[in-house]
């Protein structure tokens, strides 16, 4: 009897437990968010942009049961006032600079998943540099005195952060004086392909914008602007352009997951996005703009961007 009576008070703790699991369980999918926000940089052309990325809502909306809306921005800032207002769960490439924009208004916003590692050589990095026509006379920087120029996005690394700081240095002044006066203009387009696109029809006789410089230069290396202009309407874009200029390696965008998201919903959208990488590669690399995977990196591999762009806010 007393053999019975301990049986039965382990089947009821057994039934407990597993109750209180089940419920558990119950409790943290009701807490799991049914809409996921991937946010895009806006700066180039919407439409193909979101096309990009279809394939990750279809791969996000399986993995995880909810509905990716995919948050496209027509300015850098957009995705930068997402993350930091929690509108913007993830951001699969994001600039150095627009993180280095959150990480300064709160360091706790967003934590970084990895950082974009080049496939063919594994560099970790990329370059901003600066086109011209290829049939113009301009065969240095300094050949562009007098001539209008263009930026990209002010929070953009290559297409204003890392020039502007190299001009700076060169030739003194800043944008408001158009760096003493070197450039006859100086004009934020709103993105790298609207860069790309004023020097063909003669807006800038030279404008910045970003590549990898790794690969074959006629399909516009590896990863950067060129080539999803190459892709769209613009087959022979190497052909009609020249760089003129290269800035210092500069690390490759950050992949971010916002701290807003459930602890445990969190986890699975780390652990989503490098089961992308790795099962639909070339989903991934279709999102990110280049043939680019997941490496490791921490906020020290931005620590000079994000005090380049302190220094920059500050001086303004």
């Amino acid at each position: 009897m007393k053999r019975q009576k301990n049986l039965m008070k382990h089947s009821f703790r057994s039934l407990a437990l597993m109750a209180g699991v089940f419920m558990a369980g119950n409790a943290m999918a009701a807490d799991a968010p049914k809409e996921l926000n991937l946010g895009i940089l806006g700066g180039q052309n919407a439409t193909q942009q979101i096309g990009d990325n279809q394939c990750v809502k279809t791969f996000f909306d399986k993995e995880l049961n909810v509905d990716t809306k995919l948050r496209n921005s027509s300015d850098y800032s957009g995705v930068i006032q997402g993350l930091l207002g929690g509108k913007v769960d993830m951001v699969l490439s994001m600039s150095p600079s627009s993180y280095a924009s959150v990480y300064i208004n709160n360091p706790k916003a967003v934590d970084i998943v990895g950082i974009l590692v080049d496939d063919k050589d594994q560099s970790r990095g990329y370059h901003s540099v600066v086109i011209v026509k290829a049939d113009s006379p301009y065969k240095k920087l300094e050949d562009l005195k007098g001539k209008a120029f263009g930026f990209a996005d002010p929070d953009s690394t290559s297409g204003y952060l890392i020039p502007n700081h190299a001009f700076k240095q060169q030739f003194g002044g800043n944008t408001d004086n158009k760096y003493n006066n070197f450039f006859s203009s100086v004009t934020f387009s709103g993105g790298h392909e609207q860069d790309i696109l004023g020097v063909l029809n003669g807006q800038f006789a030279g404008a910045v914008t970003w590549t990898s410089l790794v690969g074959d230069y006629n399909t516009g290396y590896t990863s950067g602007a060129f080539g999803r202009l190459i892709r769209m309407d613009h087959p022979d874009l190497m052909k009609q352009i020249r760089i003129i200029w290269k800035s210092p390696l500069i690390p490759n965008g950050p992949i971010l997951v916002s701290n807003s998201l459930p602890a445990d919903f969190k986890a699975k959208v780390v652990e989503t996005i490098k089961k992308l990488d790795k099962e639909d590669h070339a989903c991934f690399a279709k999102a990110v703009g280049g043939e680019q995977h997941v490496g490791p990196a921490t906020v020290a591999d931005y620590q000079q961007i994000i005090d380049m762009k302190r220094e920059l806010v500050t001086a303004r």
